[in-house]
């Protein structure tokens, strides 16, 4: 079976199906290409797939990831991770081992089947060539007979005639045998010529175009052997990544199997135990007979049925009188302004005061009626039993013993993560007023000095927030023995921020099982005797100055518990904005207040914050 005898005359046929066998295998090398695009896309939206569910770096929600349960999400997304990197292994390798392998082919077919072809189209001008050669000399000899012919017919005609000279008969004579040569001439190269084209016809039909088309018809073969070659390729390239993808979907199961819900249920305890007991049946109250109230049930201060306070210090009630206030913030409590600071002279409202404090809503009242208000009124702060309920919760976690630890943990890394911020915003800050200082036609170095000025302010707030939940964090821990006032009021303490007000159950003590026991003073009642009240803040230091300010705008203070200040006076700060818009400073040992917070600039000193 040969295409050069079988199909010695489908010249044209075979042009035209060897060119229809180099487009079938570049839509094959297409096909592929597409594929391979397919499992890119298909790798990469697996890839964000994976990326979208997986746990962000320092949130709560990589906390989650403890349990088992997460802990297995997590392996099926890294497994998926795999996943899809082996689906990008076989788009590369149909790339390179596929479509680029066969488009280079491709080329190398295409050259190879022009150079078949124009062999072919040069034997067929050839013989074309040699058919016209041998019809020209055909006619030439049929000529050339037919002109010998009529010569020696008029050569007869001459001679017979007896009127025509002799001359003239000799002439036709000669013209008749030189028609004749010439005939013979034309005869002998159309045999020859004859012989030469039936010799190339042979050549033609039996061997020049037997080759070519051996060779066209191996080519074609060898085209249909690489398609098929490609073909068992594309399907190995699949199947050496399955052992992988077996790899990552057993690796998921695994994770499935290693789901313990009991461990899961255990770390919810650990997670969310507070270590307090349920609190106990609720005692009969018998309002038949008349009886008194417990303590825990009435405020510190006595029957106000006679509108008098009769005040005493008396055993253990003395030590229980403040049990979450401090002396220094009692006077700031009774002495700080209770309304809204001023906005600065430049503002048209107190919206408008850069990062101005929120205006609280207490009215100002004198400060005698603020002190009997604080030593008649109800305590607002719950009980540890009302916190166990679902009241508020303290800022020191003392309401949960058991998470205690963690939660200041939390707290301590979280303010340290926002120090380091500002901090490196400070720096870039610095960086930049460098820059300007260096050219100043980029900008104005003085501009920045209020950014440096309020990001300081934020990295020492931001300290003494930290100091004070480390101070917490050290003595849950037992590296430091129980906090003094001193320490608690440098420390910024959170009684400095949040107003005092005293616990109705102060008398309330939990027992080392998580109960709660209840004292009471034997006469039912807290005395509190009003000179030992006062002796309490006659023995009371100044506070220590820790940093200085200067006046922005003019301030007459009117109102009770403010200072005046004139612009650019320079004076010391004693206690930092506690979020209520006042700054408290100190002109001299005798005169200090409170000025609004937006009428001057701080600058702390942190090595007199420090000792």
């Amino acid at each position: 079976m040969s295409w050069g005898t079988e199909l010695w005359d489908q010249f044209d046929n075979l042009e035209k199906h060897t060119q229809w066998g180099i487009d079938i295998l570049e839509k094959y090398i297409k096909f592929v290409k597409e594929r391979t695009e397919i499992e890119l896309s298909y790798a990469k939206q697996l890839r964000n797939l994976s990326k979208k569910y997986q746990p962000k770096k320092n949130s709560k929600e990589e906390e989650e990831y403890r349990y088992t349960a997460c802990k297995a999400f997590l392996s099926t997304l890294n497994e998926m991770n795999d996943y899809a990197g082996q689906h990008e292994i076989i788009s590369e390798n149909m790339t390179s081992q596929i479509t680029v392998e066969l488009a280079r082919y491709v080329q190398e077919l295409k050259q190879e089947r022009k150079s078949h072809f124009h062999e072919g189209r040069k034997a067929q001008q050839h013989i074309e060539t040699c058919w016209k050669q041998l019809e020209s000399s055909k006619r030439r000899f049929e000529r050339d007979c037919k002109e010998a012919d009529r010569a020696q017919q008029y050569f007869e005609k001459m001679d017979a005639d007896i009127n025509v000279t002799k001359a003239d008969v000799e002439k036709a004579r000669q013209q008749a045998q030189l028609r004749h040569q010439m005939a013979e001439d034309s005869k002998a190269d159309y045999s020859s010529i004859l012989q030469k084209f039936n010799h190339e016809q042979h050549e033609y039909y039996h061997t020049h175009i037997p080759n070519i088309f051996q060779k066209i018809q191996e080519m074609e073969e060898r085209r249909i052997g690489r398609i098929g070659e490609s073909v068992k390729t594309y399907a190995e390239l699949d199947r050496q990544v399955i052992p992988i993808i077996g790899k990552c979907l057993d690796g998921i199961v695994k994770a499935a199997e290693s789901i313990d819900p009991k461990n899961d249920s255990q770390l919810v305890i650990e997670a969310y135990k507070s270590g307090f007991e349920p609190p106990g049946d609720i005692e009969f109250e018998d309002f038949t007979q008349p009886m008194k109230r417990t303590v825990s049930d009435n405020s510190l201060s006595n029957s106000r049925g006679d509108g008098k306070s009769e005040l005493k210090f008396g055993g253990k009630s003395k030590g229980k009188l403040w049990p979450f206030i401090k002396k220094n913030k009692l006077v700031s409590l009774l002495t700080s302004p209770h309304q809204p600071p001023p906005p600065p002279p430049a503002s048209a409202s107190p919206s408008a005061v850069p990062n101005g404090p929120q205006s609280p809503k207490q009215q100002k009242e004198p400060l005698s009626h603020r002190f009997n208000e604080f030593m008649t009124s109800k305590p607002k702060i719950h009980c540890f039993r009302s916190l166990k309920r679902g009241g508020a919760t303290p800022e020191d976690f003392s309401n949960l013993p058991e998470q205690r630890r963690k939660k200041l943990q939390q707290k301590v890394d979280e303010l340290n993560k926002d120090i380091q911020k500002e901090m490196d915003q400070r720096d870039a800050i610095t960086k930049m007023k460098d820059v300007y200082l260096k050219n100043p036609q980029m900008g104005d170095p003085a501009s920045l000095d209020h950014k440096l000025a309020e990001v300081g302010q934020n990295i020492e707030k931001l300290r003494l927030e930290a100091q004070k939940f480390e101070a917490w964090l050290a003595e849950v821990e037992g590296r430091l023995p129980a906090r003094s006032d001193q320490a608690r009021r440098q420390s910024g303490m959170y009684d400095l921020q949040n107003p005092p007000a005293v616990n109705n159950c102060a008398q309330d003590r939990e027992s080392p099982d998580g109960s709660y026991t209840e004292e009471q003073s034997q006469e039912g009642e807290v005395k509190v005797l009003t000179t030992d009240f006062d002796d309490e803040f006659d023995d009371e230091e100044p506070l220590p100055a820790i940093g200085t300010c200067k006046a922005l705008y003019t301030f007459e203070g009117q109102n009770e518990g403010t200072i005046s200040v004139v612009e650019g006076e320079t004076l010391y700060v004693i206690e930092e904005d506690k979020g209520d818009g006042w700054t408290r400073i100190r002109r001299n040992e005798d005169e200090e207040g409170y000025v609004p917070t937006s009428y001057v600039e701080v600058y702390l000193d942190k090595n007199a914050k420090d000792s």
